[in-house]
């Protein structure tokens, strides 16, 4: 029962679970940005790159 009670009550894996979620919501973030600016980004690129001689 004692050690029910010290595993209840330790909170050592919390960081670490929060560590992950938070990296989770930084790619997801990041994936959605690059997802948006990609194609604007692509599109440049190409207009600049056909205006070369």
């Amino acid at each position: 029962m004692e050690l029910l009670k010290k595993m209840w009550k330790e909170d050592e894996g919390q960081d670490l679970i929060e560590y992950g979620l938070l990296l989770g919501i930084i790619t997801v973030g990041a994936i959605a940005s690059i997802k948006l600016i990609g194609p604007k980004v692509t599109s440049y690129f190409s207009s600049t790159n056909t205006n070369l001689p």
